[in-house]
């Protein structure tokens, strides 16, 4: 099973480089993206001031789950790449098989739509640099990074996170000075949650069409689970990162969504254009500019950019260890497996940036391959976050089945089994509702490019299961004993 030896040395193991308050921020940074600096524009278009809020709580509160129950797991058994290991160990080999494999192509392919989005950024202020040059300049800074060693990684995350959060901090002083009439002229208080059909607009369709856009906001949280592998102590700093994020998810969503539907009418035609492409309409960008910042465009076009190389640069390193995990799993050639002196898995990350540029490539000389490969990897996240709420499910049925008392657990998450429960209906209810008009007009071309992500992962499970005649495990014989990695971790610690 899983290489479990955390020392990091050459002959195949990756490095605790990771420092608390690198684990800190890269949970943070997952959180924070375009999602929120571009899209939440569009989720109040779409359901009013009142029905956004509702849909990013209620995503908040399921992420908050969904980490706690990453957490108990990632604290009894820390390693890289973890979620191909816990379906694969607490529910049957084939699913992690199956969600290893669907969670590197997503990332891999992540990787070649943000160096394009990259780009896009970058037209604002260069329009007539060809924008390849620009993708390419990020894919090499983003090879170079994560081939430097995991601090360098973890150092540059934290950094570009401080940017984002900084940034949320001044934009919601901001905001409420201008809603208080302070800033901008002229007082507002909360009339725009009153005009025309708001608070609630379009009903629980509305709603759930937000749950969509809330949830590829929040994609990447669960980043944190795959750090634990290279985290100097992650019994104390994954169970600090995931407890962080319930309340920063409440403070800059929550509020930052409040704040701009509050300056901003639902009505406006700027939200409703809300994409990355045109950073001009950013509701950052109106909110500063409502209150007078003449270079407010500038500033989060530069943000932004932050955000966009972030996310390119997490997904480079998710999928590089997540294909390290597979090849250790026994589930990827074992060349994948092979790490470099400083603790890279170099093959893994070689294999990864090949198909993140020939992703890119095809987005130049085949728009219709690109549009598929997109459309296949849609979905993945949603699918990842069911695979680690089943594992989680039965990980703690087996454990107390067992005869073990959860005080043996370093982290326990809370109201089991309400969290997983709630996590696996409210994935399963985004899945459904991406693109429920297709299956009402019996749109399959629409059906197909929507739903791509889900029958791969099935052939990838059924095609693994037939071939190696695997079983789901019974909660009796399922291995709940922690890795021995707690002396390694007190040597570790004590140098």
């Amino acid at each position: 099973m899983m290489n479990e030896n955390g020392n990091g040395d050459s002959n195949g193991q990756v490095k605790r480089g990771l420092k608390a308050r690198h684990v800190s921020m890269i949970a943070l940074g997952g959180c924070i993206g375009t999602g929120l600096f571009v899209a939440s524009g569009s989720a109040i278009s779409q359901a009013g001031p009142l029905g956004a809020l509702t849909a990013y709580f209620f995503m908040g509160m399921m992420v908050y789950f969904l980490m706690t129950s990453l957490g108990e797991m990632a604290t009894n058994m820390p390693i890289s790449g973890s979620f191909a290991a816990y379906s694969a160990k607490y529910v049957d080999p084939a699913l992690g098989f199956a969600m290893g494999w669907n969670y590197w192509f997503n990332w891999a392919i992540t990787v070649a739509v943000d160096i394009s989005t990259a780009a896009l950024v970058m037209a604002f202020w260069l329009p007539n640099v060809p924008q390849w040059i620009w993708s390419a300049i990020a894919l090499a800074l983003i090879l170079l990074i994560n081939a430097m060693s995991v601090r360098a990684f973890g150092e540059t995350e934290f950094w570009m996170s401080l940017i984002k959060v900084v940034t949320i901090i001044i934009f919601l002083g901001i905001g409420c000075l201008t809603i208080f009439g302070i800033m901008g002229g002229h007082f507002i208080g909360l009339r725009n949650f009153t005009i025309k059909q708001a608070p609630f607009v379009g009903g629980f369709p509305a709603i759930l069409s937000v749950f969509v856009v809330a949830g590829f906001s929040f994609q990447g949280t669960e980043l944190v689970g795959i750090t634990a592998g290279e985290s100097q102590d992650p019994q104390h700093s994954v169970p600090k990162a995931i407890n962080e994020v319930f309340w920063r998810i409440i403070l800059f969503y929550i509020l930052t969504i409040f704040v701009i539907a509050a300056i901003i009418p639902y009505t406006s035609h700027s939200l409703l254009g809300s994409s990355t492409t045109d950073i001009a309409i950013s509701p950052f960008t109106l909110v500063f500019q409502r209150a007078g910042l003449a270079a407010a465009a500038s500033v989060m076009n530069a943000v932004i950019l932050t955000s966009v190389i972030s996310s390119a640069n997490s997904g480079m390193y998710a999928s590089t260890r997540m294909l390290y995990s597979l090849s250790n799993s026994g589930y990827a050639p074992k060349k994948f497996g092979k790490t470099a002196p400083n603790g890279i898995p170099y093959y893994a990350l070689i294999a990864t940036t090949v198909v993140s540029l020939l992703t890119f490539i095809s987005s130049i000389a085949g728009p219709k391959i690109y549009m598929w490969l997109v459309a296949a990897s849609g979905l993945t996240g949603f699918i990842a976050w069911f695979g680690i709420a089943i594992s989680h499910y039965r990980f703690r049925r087996a454990f107390v089945k067992q005869g073990h008392d959860l005080k043996e657990l370093k982290y326990h998450a809370k109201l089991f089994p309400f969290g997983p429960i709630l996590c696996l209906i409210l994935c399963i209810l985004v899945i459904v509702g991406q693109n429920p008009s297709a299956f009402l007009h019996f749109d399959w071309k629409q059906i197909l490019v929507t739903y791509m992500s889900v029958p791969l992962v099935l052939v990838l499970y059924i095609g693994y299961k037939l071939k190696k005649h695997t079983k789901i495990i019974p909660l009796e014989k399922v291995d709940v004993s922690p890795s021995h990695e707690e002396e390694d971790l007190s040597k570790l610690n004590e140098k």
